[in-house]
């Protein structure tokens, strides 16, 4: 007996894409009779015969993989979600290619040793924000069950990146006021939720120092394959330290041409080298 997800992973790639654009009998023939005659696939003969756009081929591959994708007409949040509105681009396979890298090194692995990851950076306009919510995505795209906390408690924009309500998030967690869910799922990517950062605190060292963060951290942990939480940038104050050191992993962002090496060197140095194992700086050229 066929379940769902069998019958959907089994549909053709003519299939999907003669649903997506409502085609009729007689135009899915002259594509098959095209298809015939050049040689080609059916995605091809209904791109060539003015049937469908490159966008719906890419969309009906991203379907028949079980791959999130949001095709032009349906992209959702920031259009700097690269990993999910333009997956096949250069920008979002230099991200899977870091993920792969992490991976390796054993992010989300066992657990019983699975470790939070921290992203971190000296400045404001590292791409910090911005790399962490594509990791996050391609992330999402293995399968796993992904949660992204904005711990940036003094710029947040990871509700933006996402289009997400911010009313209430991780702040009002930490303050003891949290009286609704607080994390969201993200539309159109599943297994990726975000934890936003909710009413901007006016203490976000003195929250992110209480054991009520670490405890929280660690629940998260057992109930998620992997956690990012993106941090404020260094030069903020020590929030990014402290929170890197709760996690017990952290990636340093820095962007070509614009941030300093002795601010990368600083911001090293301030981490406390008991708590946190940084696995690996990456150079944003976004």
């Amino acid at each position: 007996m066929l379940n769902a997800s069998t019958v959907a992973a089994e549909r053709s790639i003519g299939a999907i894409i003669s649903d997506t654009r409502n085609l009729g009998a007689d135009q899915v023939e002259a594509i098959v009779a095209y298809q015939r005659q050049h040689g080609v696939r059916f995605g091809a003969a209904a791109v060539a015969l003015g049937y469908a756009s490159a966008d719906d081929v890419l969309h009906a591959l991203a379907q028949q993989f079980h791959y999130p994708y949001a095709a032009n007409e349906d992209q959702k949040g920031s259009p700097e979600l690269v990993a999910l509105n333009q997956p096949f681009g250069r920008q979002a396979e230099a991200i899977r290619a870091i993920r792969s890298q992490l991976l390796m090194r054993g992010l989300g692995a066992q657990q019983e040793d699975r470790a939070a990851l921290a992203l971190i950076s000296p400045q404001s306009g590292d791409g910090r924000s911005y790399f962490a919510a594509n990791l996050a995505v391609a992330l999402a795209q293995l399968g796993g069950r992904v949660l992204l906390i904005d711990a940036d408690m003094r710029a947040p924009r990871q509700h933006d990146i996402f289009g997400l309500p911010n009313e209430t998030g991780l702040s009002g967690i930490l303050a003891g006021r949290a009286q609704t869910q607080v994390i969201q799922p993200v539309a159109g990517v599943p297994g990726l939720c975000v934890l936003p950062v909710g009413v901007t605190p006016p203490n976000p060292v003195e929250l992110v120092e209480r054991p009520g963060f670490g405890f929280l951290l660690q629940e998260l942990r057992a109930k998620f394959d992997y956690v990012l939480v993106d941090t404020p940038a260094g030069s903020r104050g020590a929030d990014a330290g402290v929170i890197a050191a709760r996690c017990g992993h952290a990636l340093l962002i820095a962007r070509k041409d614009a941030t300093r090496v002795a601010a990368v060197r600083e911001q090293v140095a301030g981490l406390p080298t008991s708590a946190v194992q940084l696995i690996g700086v990456v150079v944003n050229e976004h």
